[in-house]
């Protein structure tokens, strides 16, 4: 029997996936819940495992196709005695010498694999049209293709791990070369497909510039006492929890308790014109991966103390690095906060997380001499400054609330009671 491969749905707003990657071949045998591909969409990657035991006859989408939910993707057939209809299958590259002559001469095996490349070698390494491609275009010779390690089924090189040693290679050669006088030579340049994600953030981001009428007010904060019990507490906290106490959760819980007082900033604008007010307050918690960024959602809030912030922060915050992150779970944020301070960053302007109707930025926490007043006098104090940063939708804001909730933030940290947080 002929079983159907469909692109699945990977969530409750994805309407459409990006092929990534084929992890059989037109001709292989597949297991029942066996990985078959990994799809890309704007939320997450994802590996996903075939819905059906036989084999592999057809694959109809080619790596980096586009296709819509519920469309025909590849064919397997349950009856294992069947024939092959098609065949794309993988190039096999082997270790030892070309299969030539003996008195022929024999290619150098640092000769760059290129798409013409018909060497076969023998051993057990595979290479992916995908990896073969990636390495021509990086001029990386077979000899160092040969030596990454794989972290696919059975050793096999991805795409990611190739996509990594470049990163990493480019990474070397810098740091080796940063003190070292430059030649005065000009670099040639170069062209590269944008990755599928950064793809779906850019159409996203002028979306939301096209959407909303972005808006954004600014405020200090001074973060002092949290940062004295953050150093206090730290180690002990550690101990108990099995992770670091950061300044996320206080943002998080300063934030939830603004949210509300001012429910306003916890809705959408649907259908242009109509208002929908969250019953939960689901933050949204941009964290900054390879090749992109994920926003995902911290839900309910509004139910948690602090110590369950601390854990939910932990918890998005790894799996969103792990890649371990439904898509599910990148959906439903009422409101959203991003932190460019953990790059050093003072100030931002982020553009909103649509439906949302604002977004938080964080910037870095600096020692700054502040004027403060003491009985009456003003005297000249260090203290540790935070810069916040209120984008919120004007077709729903206005400038007066808009700044009124940053205040409830600003006065939420100032005087948060920190004795019982922990």
């Amino acid at each position: 029997m002929i079983v159907d491969v469909i692109m699945p749905k990977m969530g409750e707003s994805i309407n459409e996936g990006t092929i990534l990657e084929w992890r059989k071949n037109v001709g292989d045998k597949v297991k029942l819940d066996e990985i078959l591909l990994e799809i890309g969409t704007d939320k997450v990657d994802s590996e996903i495992p075939s819905s059906a035991a036989g084999v592999l006859i057809e694959i109809l989408a080619d790596p980096n196709d586009v296709k819509a939910v519920g469309e025909v993707i590849a064919r397997i057939d349950t009856d294992t005695t069947a024939e092959i209809v098609s065949s794309e299958p993988q190039i096999k590259i082997e270790k030892s010498e070309v299969i030539k002559s003996e008195e022929k001469q024999v290619d150098s095996p640092d000769s760059l694999i290129n798409k013409d490349d018909n060497l076969v070698r023998k051993s057990k390494l595979f290479f992916t049209p995908v990896v073969m491609k990636i390495a021509a275009e990086n001029q990386i010779p077979l000899t160092m293709l040969e030596s990454i390690t794989g972290t696919g089924r059975g050793g096999r090189i991805t795409k990611k791990d190739i996509l990594s040693y470049i990163d990493n290679k480019v990474s070397v050669v810098d740091d080796r070369t940063m003190n070292q006088p430059k030649p005065n030579i000009n670099i040639p340049g170069r062209s590269e497909e944008m990755h599928h994600m950064r793809k779906l953030i850019s159409k996203h981001m002028v979306e939301s510039l096209s959407t909303s009428a972005h808006v954004y007010v600014m405020t200090e904060v001074d973060m002092t006492s949290i940062v004295e019990f953050v150093t206090k507490e730290e180690t002990s906290f550690r101990e108990k929890e099995g992770y670091r106490l950061t300044y996320t959760p206080f943002i998080v819980d300063a934030v939830t308790k603004a949210i509300k007082e001012f429910p306003e900033i916890n809705s959408s604008i649907t259908e242009e014109t109509m208002i929908h007010y969250h019953r939960n307050i689901n933050i949204g918690l941009a964290v900054a991966i390879n090749n992109g960024l994920m926003v995902p959602s911290i839900p309910h809030c509004e139910e948690k103390n602090f110590l369950g912030i601390c854990r939910s922060v932990n918890d998005i915050a790894s799996r969103a690095r792990q890649g371990s992150i439904n898509s599910d779970e990148l959906t439903g944020t009422t409101f959203s906060i991003t932190n460019f301070g953990v790059f050093g960053v003072s100030i931002g302007t982020p553009i909103i997380n649509q439906p949302n109707v604002g977004i938080l930025g964080v910037g870095a926490i600096k020692k700054q001499p502040v004027v403060i007043e003491l009985d009456g006098s003003d005297s000249i104090a260090i203290r540790s400054i935070m810069i916040l940063t209120l984008g919120f939708d004007h077709r729903l804001i206005d400038g007066a609330e808009g700044s009124k909730f940053l205040e409830a933030i600003r006065k939420n940290l100032e005087n948060m009671e920190l004795r019982d947080v922990v």
